[in-house]
């Protein structure tokens, strides 16, 4: 299992969206406060935003803890964006490690993140792989579910499948041959998706940004719990929901 957070609004300081709020997702890697599955996200980290003007993300991701990591407080202190996806790990037993097993992953100029896993896989949901290009399951990222399930909706986005429907047939296959857990973040510079399928994931709309995140960085009233489905957000709020 795993935490992340999406935000979307005026550019802020990575270190006030990740790590200054009272229970911000550096806080959650080792202190959780609604993780069901696991207690500790220390098995790798990762950040992905968007510069003004540039459809493609930067992304900074590494192996361990993000408490560990030495380079992590100067670049959230000054790297800036009004569109960040940020998660932090833990890895399911057996997973792939390595940075390359981080969330987010990337593609086509979206980031995603899974907090959940696959029961069983990859011998569980090897026939859905015959709906993957062999070329995308020889790059997948990391030998993991989480990359699985990525190239599974890259695939069926690329064939003209809006994202949320995408994301939502491919819970909907997943989850007819397995029991999984399926909280998944994806986002571009300018839309937020996610599901909640197995785990919590809550909204703070307001002030001209949108925060989506497994749970809320702090107190303030205006979080709400998202029920399950699949949801998509802008800048000004929820505009789907199915």
């Amino acid at each position: 299992m795993c935490r992340h957070l999406a935000y979307l609004g005026p550019s802020k300081a990575l270190q006030a969206l990740l790590v200054d709020p009272p229970h911000s997702l550096f806080r959650q890697s080792w202190e959780p406060a609604r993780q069901t599955h696991g207690v500790v996200n220390a098995d790798g980290f990762g950040v992905g935003w968007f510069a003004d003007g540039d459809p493609v993300p930067a992304r900074y991701r590494q192996a361990g803890p993000i408490w560990a990591d030495p380079s992590f407080p100067d670049i959230a202190r000054v790297t800036r964006s009004g569109a960040v996806l940020a998660a932090v790990r833990d890895a399911t037993t057996g997973s792939a490690t390595g940075t390359e097993a981080a969330a987010p992953f990337l593609a086509g100029g979206w980031l995603f993140s899974h907090n959940g896993s696959v029961s069983g896989y990859p011998d569980s949901v090897a026939k859905l792989a015959e709906t993957v290009p062999a070329a995308d399951l020889l790059t997948l990222e990391a030998r993991l579910d989480s990359a699985f399930v990525w190239a599974l909706i890259q695939a069926r986005f690329r064939d003209g499948a809006p994202m949320t429907e995408a994301v939502a047939s491919v819970i909907a296959d997943i989850t007819a041959l397995t029991p999984a857990r399926l909280n998944l973040l994806l986002m571009n510079d300018t839309t937020i998706v996610a599901s909640v399928f197995g785990d919590t994931l809550s909204a703070l709309v307001a002030d001209g940004f949108t925060v989506v995140a497994s749970e809320p960085y702090d107190d303030s009233p205006g979080w709400v719990d998202v029920a399950e489905g699949v949801h998509t957000w802008t800048v000004e709020g929820m505009v789907e929901a199915r």
